[in-house]
């Protein structure tokens, strides 16, 4: 076994499997509930039976992974030779599972850093990818901490949604914003700000807000080098016309990443959700 820091995340990176294999990055998941069965994301559970619960309208809720779980995923990096483990989590805004991995951590057998990101998704993914890229160039757990946050402070996510309504009913957004969007009959922009959904612009109809978001992402990019990710919740048409356009319009572009969301992020945002995350490098 050779020493070495370890890259732990969780199942709302959505990163490609191929990266988690290349990089030895573990990701402990995150469960969906729907009705009263508790399913695993990623494993058990897929975005597309959250869709069709969410329009028949199933309870649907989300469930952090317990503190147990991550001390597993940390005594098998530890046994598996990391001498230091880096834990990168989604906004602890949006879940406790940054609070699971910083109880977990407490009692692992090496020092775990944990990080609060601030992001989800690809938006958390790209910080992580740093993360491994890092670790892997024999940096310092405190290196390796630095190339993270400073990948998610650079990183901007925005993304549409067809109604409001699946955030106001998983406490995402506030009521108050909601019931704005609906009186107003307005399609809502948003954006992730300081960990939190925040919204950014108002929009009459759905065709423009898509368009208001494509130029939000070329503008956001300009001319230097950039990571892109388009995710969507059964809008696969669009979110595969997006990543076309982007690729002819955003110059730098390195890396675009084009997937459906898991079944945690769906579960909140609901069908037809189309979000990009703009990453520089």
């Amino acid at each position: 076994m050779s020493s070495h820091v370890a890259i732990v995340t969780d199942s709302t990176a959505y990163l490609p499997q191929e990266a988690l294999t290349r990089h030895r990055i573990t990701v402990v998941p995150l469960a969906v509930v729907i009705g009263d069965e508790a399913l695993e994301e990623g494993t058990e559970v897929s975005a597309p039976a959250v869709a069709r619960a969410l329009l028949r309208r199933k309870p649907v809720t989300t469930s952090r992974p317990s503190p147990e779980e991550f001390a597993a995923a940390y005594r098998a990096a530890a046994e598996a030779g990391a001498t230091e483990i880096v834990s990168l989590h989604l906004s602890a805004e949006f879940s406790g599972t940054y609070d699971a991995a910083r109880l977990a951590a407490g009692s692992a057998p090496v020092p775990v850093r944990v990080v609060d990101t601030a992001m989800v998704a690809m938006a958390l993914g790209f910080p992580v990818l740093s993360a491994a890229e890092a670790a892997e160039a024999g940096g310092s757990g405190d290196e390796i901490v630095a190339a993270a946050e400073k990948r998610a402070s650079d990183t901007s996510a925005y993304f549409y949604v067809d109604t409001l309504d699946y955030l106001r009913r998983g406490g995402r957004i506030g009521a108050a914003q909601a019931l704005l969007g609906s009186a107003l009959a307005v399609k809502p922009l948003l954006q992730l700000d300081e960990g939190r959904i925040q919204l950014m612009e108002k929009v009459r109809t759905a065709s423009k807000a898509l368009l208001r978001l494509e130029e939000i992402v070329v503008e956001r990019a300009g001319s230097r080098p950039v990571d892109i990710a388009v995710h969507h919740l059964a809008a696969a048409d669009r979110a595969s016309g997006l990543a076309d356009r982007l690729r002819s319009r955003v110059p730098e572009l390195r890396t675009l990443v084009l997937s459906e969301v898991g079944a945690v992020i769906g579960a909140h945002t609901g069908p037809g959700l189309l979000g990009a995350v703009v990453s520089p490098l």
